[in-house]
């Protein structure tokens, strides 16, 4: 049986599992801080929380960004780059975030490769578009 896996399913597939690991440190912290809903007002939940839910909120529009870029003929090699800097880029942000709710240099380079991926991704979608 040939299975013909995409690129951006192979990041996809990645990136779920770094967010089921910030989801399991999320429900391990709620169990053990016996917190519910919410944070209960204790400091190491509310980073938890952050990160995954700044994980959440940025994946999937990368994801689908990288998709239409692969959708569009995109250079493999190209998608290779962009998806491990994103995944790399996320695990940064997740251990720098983790280690001071202040700046830390793994936060900001997984910060900034994100936010440089989203840019590249976005002006190589609209130039396939227009062009």
């Amino acid at each position: 049986m040939d299975i013909n896996i995409t690129i951006t399913a192979f990041y996809a597939s990645l990136l779920a599992l770094l967010f089921l690991a910030l989801s399991f440190n999320v429900i391990r912290l709620r169990l053990k801080l016996k917190v519910g809903v919410g944070d209960g007002g204790e400091k190491a939940l509310t980073k938890a929380i952050r990160i995954h839910g700044n994980f959440a909120e940025y994946m999937p529009l990368a994801l689908i960004l990288l998709a239409g870029y692969e959708l569009s003929g995109a250079d493999s090699l190209w998608l290779h780059l962009l998806g491990s800097v994103l995944f790399i880029g996320r695990v940064l942000h997740a251990l720098g975030l983790s280690q001071s709710i202040g700046t830390s240099k793994p936060r900001v380079i997984g910060t900034l490769s994100m936010f440089i991926v989203l840019l590249i991704l976005a002006i190589a979608n609209i130039c396939a578009f227009i062009c």
